[in-house]
């Protein structure tokens, strides 16, 4: 066998294998992976769709097939083999199966090695990363006051979402509505604080157009997913409406969907999730290609504590890193927030707005196991999304 060198100290590297593989449903709508090999080395991965973790959880035990008895540490091709050995690839559900898989292998590696992952992608470029908070929920009320408290504990950022629903035309009200929302915002937190407004896919490119324009006096840090990915081609006139930074890719799930939005050039920021476009693995090759057409990256992440992690260990090796999404507190945590399940929630200690870079080996998280098979056992989740219809009865998008 070969021998490997970890700090001073030579040792032989010691053939792994996996041996096994548990999923967990754990509230308040996430799904937790864990892999174990013949050596007692295990890795954490959070594979989930928020609204369908079942249905990814069969996706893992399908893919997992491909991995039992199998060296943990050859990442790449087992990405490669869980990619193109399936006949019908992409989506949604298989790239977030692959990404809480990949999350877990990589855990591995860096327990294995005895480094955080980030070393392994070739070093830090920083030392911790801004992140910013959720106010508001679907339907946001009060989000000045919200504003303020989130400034006060230290943020320099917020997200919210912009509206409810709203038709292809709809009126200037709802307009409105979004502006004073914004408004009571730069009123009670003043000029610096960053304000991300999102779209979430709602509006239509007619009412987009009209809403970036209004926005563009609150100089906000972005307009976010300003029309639903499938028609990007839409970002072309919104873009020649406003100045705003324009956000988007929480629901494009590999390089090849980022290839032409990359290319046409009409987005600023682009929010690959780790949990959702194939994991640390492919989500690295996304960042990359971003930086090469000068294109920031701000993940998304609405996620869980192992998710938050996998982003991190990213972000610290990305130039072109700009900003991290985290759920502390969002509207959807409820019962469980995302430190309940660690045994060291200190890791993702917020300062001045930003979080260090997780320092264990792995993830630099240590999940706590105990708890997790409580809550899958006692208060497994069947979360979804609502379901949201215009006043004419036909369906809205949330």
């Amino acid at each position: 066998m070969a021998t490997i060198q970890t700090g001073n100290q030579n040792r032989e590297r010691v053939k792994l294998k996996i041996t096994k593989f548990e999923t967990f449903i754990v509230p308040p709508r996430w799904l937790f992976l864990k892999i174990e090999t013949d050596e007692g080395i295990v890795g954490w991965g959070e594979p989930v769709i928020e609204g369908k973790a079942h249905t990814v959880q069969a996706a893992v035990d399908e893919l997992m097939d491909q991995l039992i008895r199998k060296d943990p540490l050859r990442i790449e091709d087992h990405w490669q083999v869980m990619y193109r050995g399936g006949f019908y690839r992409g989506g949604s559900i298989l790239m977030s199966a692959i990404a809480g898989i990949d999350q877990a292998l990589w855990d591995i590696k860096g327990k294995y090695f005895n480094t955080p992952i980030y070393q392994l992608l070739g070093g830090a470029c920083r030392d911790s990363m801004r992140v910013y908070s959720w106010i508001g929920g679907d339907r946001p009320s009060d989000v000045g006051q919200a504003a303020l408290e989130k400034q006060q504990a230290g943020f320099t950022a917020i997200k919210m979402n912009a509206t409810e629903e709203m038709q292809y035309i709809d009126s200037y009200q709802k307009v409105d509505q979004v502006v004073e929302r914004v408004a009571a915002i730069r009123a009670a937190t003043g000029p610096d604080l960053g304000i991300g407004v999102d779209f979430h896919g709602r509006i239509h490119k007619p009412m987009a157009k009209v809403l970036a324009k209004a926005l563009e006096p609150y100089r906000l840090m972005f307009i976010e997913e300003p029309v639903l990915p499938e028609n990007n081609e839409a970002l072309r006139d919104i873009a020649n409406h406003t100045s705003t930074p324009i956000a988007t890719g929480e629901r494009m799930f590999s390089r090849w969907d980022f290839k032409s939005l990359l290319e046409d050039g009409y987005v600023d920021i682009i929010q690959p999730d780790l949990s959702h476009a194939g994991g640390i693995t492919e989500c690295k090759k996304i960042f990359a290609m971003a930086e090469a057409y000068d294109i920031a990256v701000a993940p998304h992440c609405p996620l869980g504590p192992i998710a938050l992690a996998a982003c991190l260990q990213v972000d610290a090796t990305a130039h072109n890193a700009v900003i991290q999404e985290q759920s502390l507190g969002i509207h959807y945590n409820q019962g469980n927030d995302l430190l309940d399940y660690l045994t060291e929630p200190g890791v993702f200690s917020y300062e001045d707005g930003y979080v260090k870079i997780p320092q264990g080996p792995g993830l630099g998280i240590t999940v706590n196991e105990e708890y997790v098979r409580k809550m899958a056992s006692d208060s497994p989740h069947r979360w979804r999304n609502p379901i949201w219809r215009h006043k004419d009865g036909s369906v809205a998008e949330w």
